[in-house]
């Protein structure tokens, strides 16, 4: 008895992490949205976003990020593209780093690029589902209206995976 019910344990604890890793693997694709506040042109902002990945190979995705910053003047819309890699270290908790070019449309002034790096831990809840902790750095191609030339923020994101 006890070695059926010890054998159906690790039958479950296998089966388990073989689902956890679905997230990450060739031919995955999921999609985040993020909330948040941020300062900028003196005034604060509320931030809402979007996220999708596909995974060209395991631990790897190709990445679309929308962001849009609103509740004063003026707006702004982001778009950026990237890659990101999720380090395999253990089925619940992957460790991520990733690179980004971005594209800035702010209302009344002229669009301005950047490119950056990011990188956190995505925490996986379910075998479709995650959240993720991390932090960005940016580097404007040329610096900001008010004189910022790079900036760096804390992301959080809540990501379904189909």
């Amino acid at each position: 008895m006890k070695k059926i019910f010890l054998g159906s344990v690790l039958a479950c604890l296998s089966l388990y992490n073989t689902l956890q890793a679905d997230i990450f693997v060739k031919g995955a694709s999921n999609v985040g949205f993020s909330l948040g506040a941020a300062t900028s042109y003196g005034n604060n902002y509320t931030l809402l976003g979007v996220s999708g990945n596909y995974f060209v190979v395991d631990n790897v995705s190709v990445a679309g990020y929308y962001r849009g910053w609103f509740g004063a003047s003026p707006e702004q819309h982001e778009l950026s593209v990237g890659i990101n890699y999720f380090l395999p270290l253990a089925q619940k908790f992957r460790p991520y780093g990733g690179v980004f070019v971005r594209e800035n449309f702010v209302s009344g002034y002229d669009n301005f690029g950047a490119y950056g790096i990011r990188g956190g831990v995505s925490l996986v809840q379910s075998t479709n589902s995650y959240i993720s902790f991390g932090y960005a750095y940016e580097r404007y191609t040329n610096c900001h209206y008010d004189g910022e030339c790079s900036n760096s923020y804390p992301e959080i994101v809540a990501g379904f995976s189909f």
